[in-house]
This record gives structure tokens, sequence and C-alpha cells, in this order.
């Protein structure tokens, strides 16, 4: 994950770092669903009472789609940063909508996860690697739908290019640095 990325404040108009962003339309409210749960060596989410009965047919699926609210970037400085430097790619910068730095006007992030298992009664759902700490806000789940979630031959920028065709099935989890 991004954690260790910095973002460089510029003064409001220039084209990288933060910017002045008027408010544009009505804000969204978005209610969590439920948290990350890190215990004894495994990641998994806990959906809170009210959406338990959204699990049901969960488990019958491999991977799951978990978008999650990057909290430790929610604040006025992160919400301003439009451009950050990329950790994977020296001395370059992209727009945050060209990258996965949760450092963002709205820090939602996700990650497709492997499915352990699903227990409707608890409201765990039991995950390969996550990259979202513990007692992350989990905005939703969504069942990964190879058939709309793939693309055959998708095209990256020349930067990525030595990157693996995919990660592994169990995903990458947090780095070792993160905490």
């Amino acid at each position: 994950m991004a954690a260790q990325q910095e973002t460089r404040q510029q003064e409001p108009g220039q084209e990288t770092g933060q910017q002045e962003i008027p408010q544009q339309g009505t804000p969204l409210c978005l209610t969590p669903i439920g948290r990350v749960v890190r215990d004894a060596g495994t990641t998994g989410v806990r959906i809170d009472p009210p959406y338990r009965a959204g699990l049901r047919e969960l488990g019958g699926f491999s991977h799951v789609l978990v978008l999650w609210w990057a909290g430790r970037y929610d604040d006025e400085d992160h919400r301003r940063t439009v451009v950050v430097p990329l950790p994977y790619a020296e001395d370059r910068e992209a727009g945050v909508f060209a990258c996965r730095s949760p450092a963002r006007p709205n820090p939602v992030m996700t990650t497709v996860c492997a499915v352990e298992s699903v227990d409707e009664e608890t409201g765990v759902v039991r995950l390969g690697a996550l990259d979202a700490f513990d007692d992350t806000p989990v905005v939703d789940l969504k069942p990964y739908y190879g058939v709309t979630d793939r693309v055959r031959s998708p095209r990256i920028p020349d930067y990525l290019v030595g990157w693996p065709e995919w990660f592994p099935e169990e995903g990458i989890g947090l780095m070792p640095d993160e905490s």
C-alpha cells in the first residue's frame, strides 16, 4: 500500500501536489458496513449486524472486492492532494486518478481478496491478504465476477511494464513496515 508516500504541498493553482478544491455539488454520506479485523495471523472483515443478511451466497465466490476507507488519510491536506510521487517509479509523479495512493479527494480504496470463509451469523468474512489496517472502515463488499471484472489485455504506462501480470491469489497484504 502507499502508506509511505509523501505528498508535496504546493500553492493553490499549481499543477502538482495539493490544490484548493472548491466544494462541488452535494457532499455524499457513506456509512461503514463493517470493519477490518486482524487477529492471530488472519485477516477478515466483520460486518455489522444490520448488514449481515447481505452476506448470503457470498461464500460461493472465490474472491471479493473490498471497498474500504483510508481513514489515516482522511484530513484536509490529504483530501486536497491531486498529484503524488510514485514510490515504484523513481522521479515520477502521477495524478491520484492514475494511481492507487490513499492520499486523494475521497480516500476510498479497493482490494481484490480471496474469500476463505463466510460466517453469516457472526458477520465474519475471512480473507486472504488485505492491504488495510485493523479496524479500517469497510464501505462495501462486491463479489468478483470474472466476466466483468477482468480485462484481457489491459494497457499500462511504460513505468509499470516490469510488474507481474497479477498478484498472488492470496493477495499482498500490508507491507512489512506498515502497522
